[in-house]
Parts: C-alpha cells; structure tokens; sequence
C-alpha cells in the first residue's frame, strides 16, 4: 500500500482546477511543462536556500501533474505521448529538485555526524538514483512482461500498489522537509526509502516472473 493508492480521490479533489483548464483552453502537455517550470523554479529555489518559497512551487508542480491527465480524460486528448512526457517531466522533477538541495551547500548529515562534502553529496546521489531507479523499473516491466490494456488512458501497471515508497511519498517528504526545515533530513530518507523500495519491486518481480 502507498499513497499512489489514493491518486484517484487526490485528483477527485482537483476537479474544479481541471475544469479550470479545460476552459482557458490549455493543453495536457502545456500542463505537463508549466509542471517541470515550477519544479525548475523549486530547484533554483532550493539551491538559494529558499526552502520553504521552493516547497511552495513544488506543491504547485505535484498538483499541475495530477490535473494534466483529467484535463486530457475531459477534453479527450489521451496521446501516447502525452502519457510518456508526463513521465519524462516527472523524473526531470525529482532530479532537479533533489540536486538543487545538493547544491545548496547544507550540510545534510554534518548536524548529526562530521562528514566531507563527498559524504554530502554520495547521499544527494543516493536519493536521485533511488528515486530514478523505483520508477525505471516499471518502463522495463512494461517491455519484457508486458500489460494487458489501457484503463482511463493509463497501462494497467502490474507494480501498482508494489513499493511502499514511490514518487508520491518523494514529494511529500520533500515538502514537509522544506516547510519544516529539515531538508537533509528529507534526503536522508529518500534515500533510503526510493532504494529499498526499488529492492522490494525487485524482489516482487523475480517471486512473480522467475
């Protein structure tokens, strides 16, 4: 179980910012970009030491991805392209975030536990492969397994539910850490989590497929 669990009632909520967009007349992808903008704008933001002004147009990047797909659902524009540049924004996202924290030149364990600058960054490192890898694994399942339809546009993923930590929980964790000032702390977890969670789907695959 993981919060992409909830995505459905997530985005029941943002209906009236769908509708929104639907009447202004913007695009799915024009939704998808406005959501890596924001989310270069966290980075930059971050990398000032912005942390809570990042987290802000971070909140606003999550929402943008939610609502892109109901606006293409509502003004029927599900493109195969579409889904996919909504996934390349994504982890665009998350790269860019996390490694505007590693350039912002915060100590990320320094407060606990003396390190060198190679420590610091070895766990940005950590965080942003983790947080590749936990996605990269579903494209590749996709190829060698295969899915068997489209439901609502999307594939039907043989991984939902599998992994307790996904881009959802990243997103959250990031946001709390810039609120409440602990951004390294947030690194620190994603970079353990994403990992683990990448090593769970593995292990799913391998006690399902082998």
């Amino acid at each position: 179980m993981n919060i992409t669990a909830l995505r459905p009632r997530f985005i029941g909520y943002l209906e009236p910012v769908a509708e929104m967009f639907v009447k202004v007349g913007i695009t799915p992808n024009q939704i998808s970009l406005l959501s890596l903008i924001f989310g270069i704008t966290c980075a930059i933001c971050y990398i000032d030491r912005r942390f809570i002004l990042g987290s802000v147009f971070l909140f606003v990047s999550a929402i943008l991805d939610l609502v892109d797909g109901s606006v293409a659902r509502k003004i029927g524009r599900q493109t195969k392209f579409g889904a996919v540049f909504d996934w390349i924004v994504d982890k665009y996202v998350d790269a860019l975030v996390i490694l505007g924290i590693g350039l912002s030149g915060i100590a990320i364990i320094g407060n606990f536990i003396p390190v060198t600058p190679a420590v610091d960054f070895g766990v940005v490192a950590l965080a942003i492969i983790g947080s590749l890898m936990n996605t990269f694994i579903k494209p590749v399942t996709y190829a060698e397994i295969g899915f068997k339809e489209r439901v609502g546009g999307k594939i039907e993923d043989p991984l939902e539910g599998v992994g307790f930590f996904g881009r959802p929980e990243t997103l959250l964790v990031l946001l709390l850490g810039g609120i409440s000032g602990f951004i390294w702390v947030s690194v620190i977890i994603i970079a353990v989590c994403a990992n683990l969670s990448a090593i769970q789907r593995i292990f799913y695959l391998h006690k399902t497929y082998s």
